[in-house]
């Protein structure tokens, strides 16, 4: 699974012309899975995220993490976080794991923050979506579960 974590002061998801989601301070999680990605990678992600200590402390420190200044999370997946762009122009998209596998993970992901006590809302599945967002910092990373171990 692939992760990409933006800072963020404000952050909302547009589907079908409505709001569907929208979160003041906190993290937007572009949400990528990959084929033969499990639950444990979905648990490492989720848990890496909670405690990635990126907001700043009274003394302007990069100390605290989401749950230490209860910040809200928005999950949206995005499967060309997996695209492999090496050969010719077009971006391939076969890392990708198939709908019927993401959907599931990506849900569980979600539930695994929730169980960390985070307030998480999310876009919809395979919708075509616009999200904006005001990226605090900026700050951004990119989470990797197949690079930890």
């Amino acid at each position: 699974m692939r992760a990409v974590i933006q800072r963020v002061t404000r952050a909302g998801v547009v589907a079908d012309n409505k709001s569907i989601a929208a979160i003041d301070t906190g993290l937007l999680v572009l949400l990528g899975v990959e084929n033969g990605d499990d639950e444990n990678a979905a648990t490492y992600l989720a848990n890496k995220t909670a405690d990635l200590r990126i907001f700043e402390d009274t003394s302007g420190k990069m100390n605290l993490s989401i749950l230490d200044c209860n910040g809200k999370v928005l999950v949206v997946s995005q499967f060309t976080l997996l695209a492999d762009c090496r050969k010719g122009r077009r971006p391939g998209f076969s890392a990708a794991a198939p709908p019927e596998q993401a959907e599931p993970l990506c849900r569980f992901f979600v539930e695994e923050l929730q169980r960390r006590g985070l307030e998480v809302q999310t876009g919809k599945f395979q919708a075509d979506m616009a999200v904006e967002l005001v990226n605090d910092g900026p700050v951004t990373l990119l989470l990797d579960s197949h690079k930890t171990f």
